[in-house]
């Protein structure tokens, strides 16, 4: 894979936190940096008793555990590259996956051990932390010696991209994206030393781990929880002075928001959104309800956000509500047409991005595939920028529905018809079509008692959306199919439709 210089920027430094600062909480208990400097003698010296290639990457494939958070912060502080596999995953796609991955030691969950046939898999509570926080460690000379890779070039983990349309991709992340997009994101808030940033997010993608790291580099503290619980997130938030920040996805957030009682305390900075197009009217819920809001732009190819909007205050000044802010410097965007030609303000098109938080590549896929001539990357997004420089985000050029030669943006669909009183979710997607090309179709989840009519749903989206984008066929479903971290799995609503 050719090396792209995408920064000549001097990568940002942090101090080293201090050991009597707390680390991470969860219902198991509070750790400090301490803890974790203990943590990481042991687990080199494990790497080193079991003849890990360090040429290779550490392997996890295990549900959030605390052990998990620490391993994966011993691997970014001792300059181990690691990657985390999705523990939903089969047997068979764990496999493929591995294909594409040379890995050396695999640490697995016992569930996960029964999906992989693997001679150097381990089981992860081998790492539990009483044991390894007990354990007198005695560094052999190869592990005292050991040398960490922690130049801003080095890669610091793999990860698989959602995948919501199709195969994952393979981005392999570097310690200068990291840097560099923690301190954007500081410039903004980041927690006080010994104060929460809440952490329900899955471990496998950079969403989740990119708090973590984000937490080492600044000394704060991560607040662990398996998954998302609404009532114990809604008690924290509300009551309890340490937590100070948190990163949910659009789902999540609607969720709180359901009960009309969520607020959060006077001393909380602000709630991390991400995961997609920005629904304003979430937006103004939450500036009704008194929640300061960060709505953002990124992806695993950019090391998690790189626009976001200023702490949007409650009853402060608000930009549009929609955008997701400003690309943050020095990183620059572009908007182009089809032929690559750079568009105007308030004109769509594609989204391109290019410095030192935009990746290098992926693995196995030709670069002139992604970046243009001059390293811009295409992200496969479509968007457009207003007069100042405001970031809006319209669709994913692989979710686009093109009918009878218009284009259509499923979240626009979706967005209108989840402001209808009778649904509460709905996915969209175009399906191939002899007529039109493809055809708009939608699944929705009826509202409690609601019921379901395709046709009064058809009429009343005439007077919200043009002939073309209301949907040839409405069907009802149970749950929208989603990724752990809320996105739509588009690629498996055809079946749905298939099978009615």
């Amino acid at each position: 894979m050719e090396v792209k210089t995408q920064t000549k920027n001097k990568v940002p430094t942090f101090s080293a936190p201090r050991a009597e600062d707390l680390f991470l909480g969860s219902s198991f208990g509070l750790h400090s940096y301490g803890d974790l400097k203990q943590f990481q003698r042991f687990f080199l010296q494990f790497l080193f008793d079991f003849d890990h290639d360090f040429d290779k990457p550490v392997g996890f494939i295990s549900p959030s555990t605390d052990t998990l958070v620490f391993a994966i912060a011993a691997c970014w502080n001792l300059g181990i590259p690691f990657i985390s596999f999705d523990t939903e995953s089969t047997a068979a796609e764990l496999e493929t996956q591995l294909q594409h991955i040379d890995t050396g030691l695999i640490f697995s969950s016992k569930e996960s051990q029964k999906k992989l046939d693997y001679s150097q898999q381990i089981d992860i509570k081998q790492l539990d932390l009483p044991r390894s926080l007990t354990v007198d460690v005695k560094l052999g000379y190869a592990a005292e010696n050991f040398m960490p890779s922690t130049e801003p070039e080095s890669i610091f983990g793999y990860f698989f991209t959602s995948g919501t349309s199709g195969t994952p991709k393979i981005v392999p992340l570097k310690r200068r994206q990291m840097h560099f997009a923690a301190e954007a994101s500081a410039r903004n808030f980041k927690p006080r030393l010994n104060h929460f940033w809440l952490l329900c997010l899955p471990l496998n993608h950079i969403g989740g781990i990119s708090i973590i790291l984000r937490s080492l580099l600044y000394g704060s503290s991560i607040f662990r929880m398996k998954s998302f619980h609404p009532d114990m997130i809604h008690t924290f938030l509300s009551e309890n002075k340490l937590f100070q920040a948190a990163s949910l996805v659009p789902t999540m957030l609607k969720r709180l928001l359901k009960r009309r009682n969520f607020h959060v305390h006077n001393n909380f900075h602000a709630i991390l959104l991400g995961g997609g197009p920005i629904d304003s009217q979430l937006v103004k819920r939450c500036n009704d309800r008194g929640v300061p809001l960060v709505p953002s732009y990124g992806m695993t190819e950019t090391c998690a956000q790189i626009a976001a909007n200023p702490i949007l205050k409650p009853k402060g000044t608000y930009g549009p509500m929609s955008s997701v802010g400003k690309v943050f410097s020095p990183n620059n965007i572009q908007i182009r047409d089809k032929s690559g030609a750079p568009l105007g303000f308030n004109n769509s098109g594609s989204i391109w991005l290019k410095g030192p938080q935009v990746f290098d590549g992926y693995v196995n896929i030709p670069d002139s595939k992604v970046f243009d001539s001059n390293g811009w990357f295409n992200t496969g997004d479509f968007g457009h920028l207003n007069a100042n420089d405001q970031l809006f985000i319209e669709t994913r050029r692989t979710d686009l529905i093109i009918t009878g030669g218009e284009n259509v943006s499923p979240f626009e669909v979706e967005k209108v018809l989840t402001n209808l009183d009778s649904i509460s979710e709905a996915a969209v997607v175009g399906l191939a079509d002899k007529e039109w090309g493809q055809k708009v179709v939608a699944a929705v989840v009826p509202e409690e008692n609601h019921s379901f009519d395709e046709g009064k749903i058809q009429h009343s989206l005439k007077s919200e959306l043009a002939s073309f984008k209301i949907p040839k066929q409405i069907i009802q479903i149970n749950e929208i199919p989603k990724t752990r971290t809320g996105k739509v799995k588009r690629s498996k609503l055809p079946k749905l439709f298939n099978s009615t």
